[in-house]
């Protein structure tokens, strides 16, 4: 299996294991092939893809604002997991944020999510217990 960044040509692989993972997703926000391709174009190093052949078995991707790198979004088809691959995103999206200089890593996790909150900790993250409040322009956002 291949960990390399992923391509909008990806895009409707992307939607589809975020769906089959039961991540949510915003297609008339935030989650719009355009608004998904800029941010590919922009950073394409934050965008990591693994691939069994040509199909796209798990996926995560980062940004930053500058000081801090965010893990985003990570996904690992239900019929490859346990196989390391989600570590492997992201250790590889650490050393995309060292290289940036970027010493701080936070990821968002919803409260209904224990299996990703024990991941994370098992990776060495540890939980803040910050709560998160948004503003957003519209429901797709």
């Amino acid at each position: 299996m291949e960990l390399r960044s992923v391509d909008i040509k990806d895009f409707n692989r992307i939607i589809e294991l975020w769906d089959n993972c039961g991540l949510p997703y915003k297609p008339l926000g935030r989650d719009t092939e355009e608004k998904i391709h800029e941010e590919i174009k922009h950073n394409p190093e934050y965008w990591k893809g693994i691939y069994d052949g040509s199909k796209l078995v798990a996926i995560v991707f980062g940004t930053d604002d500058g000081r801090k790198g965010w893990i985003n979004r990570l996904a690992v088809d239900i019929d490859y997991r346990d196989r390391g691959l989600g570590r492997r995103l992201v250790e590889s999206l650490e050393k995309e944020f060292d290289k940036r200089g970027l010493e701080l890593i936070g990821v968002l996790i919803e409260g209904d999510n224990p299996e990703s909150m024990e991941f994370f900790e098992y990776l060495g993250y540890e939980d803040l217990d910050i709560r998160y409040y948004s503003k957003r322009k519209s429901e797709e956002s």
